[in-house]
């Protein structure tokens, strides 16, 4: 929940002051996620400057456009969140405003837009909403007011009359303000977090950043110090007396990355068998006509030869999902000692090694006249010269065997 609320948080920055640019935004991760949410509250320099965020509560057209076509052009729930505005009469105008665009459901932080935290938050306000509207209105700003257990989220929630309640700083400062038992020491809190973030690899900027956040206050003691100087996970565990866990779990990390790597090296001493012949090569494709390819080339020479179809084994390291692929011609082995991104790429490669050992044509642009391009417009010719070539009985013949090349250019096997 919390992933997803992030990444709306971006999606509104980055698309959310014009309509169909919005729309466009949001059908890119329809699929991917539980419902479309734009942020009309968000009072930052870098968002207002841009036309987004709290300065779309001065432009009420807009926020509809907005709103309605996200609304018809998106399958899933459209919500947004807004600040309240100077008078509680133009508020309640405008969430009645938002309510017929047929969003399902609107979350109000209850200060207006030049106010900040430490300004008391207008519960009065959001009640007035809540009461105004059908659709569910979620509370938000009681967090340094209100909010310091689970219980005050309740205490919260009756005093804006609100379906529910959407908490940030609250839950940034002690995460166990969900816990209905009660908060839990907030030393606890902080080493769970941190085993957590060792774990999981969490980049260390971020893990200190919450760890300041949960301090607060104490961010001066001798810890806080520590904390604020530390420049690496390893030294956030230190000042927290974790050092212990870090060794005994990055000991652990280390343990399955030699693995892999034995792994992977098992399947390089595979490609170092004397018996393959090796180029360090890559394919790139504009080096090459359209539909040319090096292993069209040599299934061609394969052929013209008297030889059997090129035989290619391709394999993948586990480590970095890198391909690595062998082609066997007349009993000869050849590959590429590079690494690809996908097995195409990797076969191709094989197959440059395996035409450039041979001395062989591999249909570079720079190396003139293409024969296999010549030919297939040779036949392409006879065809349409031929009238008849519809009505003729042969012509299934004819492209049969145009679809037989094609389809072995591309290394299918021959059904039997």
């Amino acid at each position: 929940m919390l992933r997803y609320q992030f990444f709306m948080q971006l999606f509104s920055e980055e698309g959310s002051a014009d309509a169909e640019r919005a729309l466009a935004v949001a059908k890119l991760v329809e699929n991917d996620v539980a419902g479309i949410d734009i942020n009309m509250g968000c009072p930052k320099e870098y968002s207002t400057k841009a036309s987004m965020g709290a300065a779309l509560l001065s432009d009420p057209d807009k926020i509809e456009s907005i709103l309605t076509t996200l609304v018809k052009g998106i399958c899933k729930p459209i919500t947004c969140k807004i600040r309240i505005l100077p008078s509680v009469e133009d508020t309640v105008n405008l969430v009645k405003r938002i309510e017929k665009t047929g969003i399902a459901a609107i979350a109000v932080h209850g200060r207006k837009k030049e106010e900040r935290p430490q300004h008391p938050v207008h519960c009065d306000v959001i009640k007035a909403i809540s009461e105004a509207i059908s659709i569910p209105v979620i509370a938000n700003g009681g967090s340094h007011d209100f909010i310091k257990e689970y219980m005050d989220i309740e205490t919260f929630q009756k005093a804006t009359a609100t379906s529910s309640v959407m908490i940030a700083r609250a839950a940034m400062w002690n995460p166990s303000v969900f816990r209905k038992e009660g908060l839990l020491p907030l030393k606890q809190v902080m080493q769970d977090y941190i085993k957590y973030a060792v774990r999981y690899d969490n980049h260390y900027t971020n893990t200190k950043y919450c760890l300041c956040q949960m301090l607060r206050e104490q961010l001066e003691t001798a810890q806080g110090k520590k904390l604020h100087a530390a420049q690496s996970t390893q030294e956030i565990c230190e000042a927290f007396e974790m050092t212990d866990y870090y060794e005994e779990t990055t000991a652990i990390f280390e343990a399955k990355k030699t693995s892999l790597e034995i792994g992977t090296q098992d399947e390089d001493d595979q490609m170092q068998d004397p018996d393959v012949i090796k180029m360090a090569v890559k394919f790139d494709k504009r080096e090459y006509p359209p539909q040319i390819t090096p292993k069209m080339y040599l299934l061609e020479w394969c052929r013209k030869e008297k030889h059997p179809q090129p035989v290619y084994e391709t394999v993948q390291r586990p480590l970095d999902r890198l391909f690595c692929s062998v082609v066997t011609v007349a009993e000869q082995k050849y590959t590429s000692t590079l690494w690809e991104k996908s097995k195409k790429l990797a076969e191709q490669a094989a197959a440059i090694v395996c035409l450039r050992t041979l001395g062989v044509p591999e249909g570079k642009l720079c190396e003139g006249e293409n024969h296999l391009i010549n030919k297939r417009k040779r036949e392409d010719q006879e065809c349409l010269n031929n009238r008849d070539c519809r009505e003729d009985p042969a012509e299934p013949s004819c492209k049969k065997a145009n679809v037989i090349e094609e389809s072995s250019a591309v290394n299918v096997p021959k059904m039997p």
